[in-house]
């Protein structure tokens, strides 16, 4: 029989009704130790329903039973029967923990700015929740269920993007504790409204708060976890479409393919070297580049002759930061954690995530350096010098000016980059009475990292009508399998650059392509056709 702590309730409006089905499609079963990058996309993206395992609703319970015997006793305990912060000397009474829990809950409500998406807001609940089925925080059990069901039921609170420190998400985390105990705002499947009325219209009983429960709400970093999580699985497709349209840009060059030689690569002993110059040979398979026939350069500029290097090494990043990324999605950041095993609550610091916060700044270096060498390839594409075609890859003896001055956009890019790049996680305050005098602008770090990604589509689309300018003016010369898809795509959508016009459009048009992942796609496609 499950503890009245445990239950959530059906308001009595919804009493009687009848109860629809449960949908046949797969649901993730959470059990706090091996939640993916791709469940959370799944979650957060495509509304996958999720449960939890009864071994992690077990330890909830137990930790929570501990939490309630402890209630009456004298050990100062942090957050627990004392305050928080410099107010770690203050006592918290028995009879005072519900006022005390939902004066955290309120006070902690400061962040500002933008609304955090809804993809955002679902991978941050779907993190912290299992983060709390380790069981270290003793929270009561009624709260894990409500961030199941708001979850599984649509429930959204409107949670503000800016204000963390990076020490915990504590004012983006504090808008899913208004939400459950029926104050503030949320959406209901998508529809904005107070959140006492979301969760009446969802059958769901707001959380009277007990000991513990306040801080087992508010101290995470699940918000910035979740926006990391999104940003590792956008980048695995942005470095393949990278891949994919420097492949394209070796065609338009009429490029030397030595480098990519599998036993070349194979002895620098990279791993992201050798998935992505292993990527480009696929894309490039049957591509007249590997003809034999002579050059006109004995070797290409670095841009071109080591771009599958550099995209390595964002490959290196991203495995460094998906590893990190994953211990902290299946750990616990609780402080104070319980000792259920010692019967103890004991300070703690695993709410630290320097390691992969400098990991997400390491990525967005290497993304620089991305960037940086897609735009010399660029340049060198409208250059005679190095492609052998005419300046700026107009058509030939013809007075257009052609793509000359679409050199400012990506270089105005590429320099909001190179000003994005820099690390921040040393930019912090000694707070709350100079107690807290370490933090890492976790959140801050990620939002720059995803401005980057923006950026990039737009220099890559740039990449990408270059390159198919540069294989229109050569003229009757066979692509490789997953490049013919790459240029096909491209040519749908913006035509031969003929005569001079408003190239925004273009710009748009290929940022557009290049960022729905349709030219990976279909290229992929035909790869695996081909196979």
């Amino acid at each position: 029989m499950m503890s009245q702590d445990a239950q959530y309730y059906v308001q009595s409006n919804d009493i009687g009704k009848k109860r629809t089905e449960p949908t046949k499609e797969t649901k993730i079963v959470l059990n706090g130790n091996d939640l993916s990058i791709e469940q959370v996309i799944a979650v957060a993206r495509k509304m996958t329903k999720i449960e939890i395992a009864d071994e992690a609703l077990q330890r909830i319970q137990a930790a929570r039973k501990f939490v309630n015997d402890q209630a009456d006793a004298n050990f100062p305990t942090y957050g627990f029967n004392r305050g928080v912060g410099l107010n770690k000397d203050r006592v918290v009474h028995a009879n005072h923990y519900e006022k005390f829990n939902h004066n955290l809950i309120l006070s902690h409500s400061i962040a500002i700015g933008t609304e955090a998406s809804e993809e955002q807001v679902r991978a941050t609940m779907l993190i912290r929740l299992n983060t709390l089925l380790q069981g270290y925080t003793g929270i009561q059990v009624h709260i894990v269920f409500l961030y199941k069901e708001f979850l599984n039921r649509g429930i959204r609170p409107v949670m503000l993007q800016r204000g963390s420190v990076g020490a915990a998400d504590l004012g983006q985390l504090s808008s899913i504790g208004m939400t459950m105990i029926g104050e503030g705002m949320a959406y209901y499947k998508r529809l904005r409204m107070p959140a006492k009325e979301a969760l009446e219209q969802a059958g769901l009983r707001p959380a009277t708060l007990g000991p513990k429960d306040g801080l087992a709400i508010v101290s995470s970093n699940a918000f910035a976890l979740g926006k990391a999580a999104l940003l590792v699985h956008e980048l695995d497709q942005l470095v393949d479409s990278a891949d994919l349209i420097y492949a394209l840009s070796l065609e338009g060059l009429d490029g030397n393919v030595s480098p990519l030689f599998e036993k070349v690569v194979d002895a620098k002993k990279l791993s992201g070297q050798k998935r992505s110059a292993a990527f480009v040979r696929d894309c490039l398979r049957n591509s007249y580049l590997w003809d034999g026939h002579v050059r006109k350069h004995l070797q290409d500029p670095l841009s071109f002759r080591g771009a599958f290097s550099v995209h390595g090494s964002v490959r290196d990043a991203l495995d460094y930061v998906r590893e990190n990324l994953t211990i902290c999605m299946n750990a616990s950041e609780d402080n104070p954690s319980i000792l259920l095993d010692e019967k103890k609550i004991v300070s703690s610091a695993n709410y630290e995530i320097t390691t992969l916060v400098s990991g997400i700044e390491m990525l967005s270096i290497v993304l620089a350096h991305l960037s940086k060498i897609a735009c010399y390839r660029i340049i060198k594409l409208s250059s005679p010098d190095f492609t052998g075609l005419t300046r700026f890859l107009v058509p030939r003896d013809s007075s257009i000016i052609g793509f000359a001055t679409m050199q400012k956009t990506f270089a105005a890019l590429d320099a909001e980059i190179r000003h994005l790049c820099q690390p921040v996680s040393m930019d912090f305050f000694p707070l709350e009475g100079d107690i807290e005098d370490h933090a890492t602008n976790s959140v801050y770090a990620l939002e720059k990292a995803r401005l980057i990604v923006d950026s990039l589509y737009y220099i890559l689309g740039i990449e990408a009508i270059h390159a198919a300018q540069a294989i229109d003016l050569r003229k009757h010369i066979h692509l490789g399998i997953g490049t013919r898809e790459v240029y096909e795509t491209i040519r749908r959508s913006i035509g031969f650059l003929d005569k001079d016009r408003d190239l925004s459009l273009d710009i748009e048009k290929a940022f557009r392509i290049v960022k729905s992942k349709e030219i990976l796609r279909n290229a992929e496609k035909a790869i695996r056709q081909k196979e």
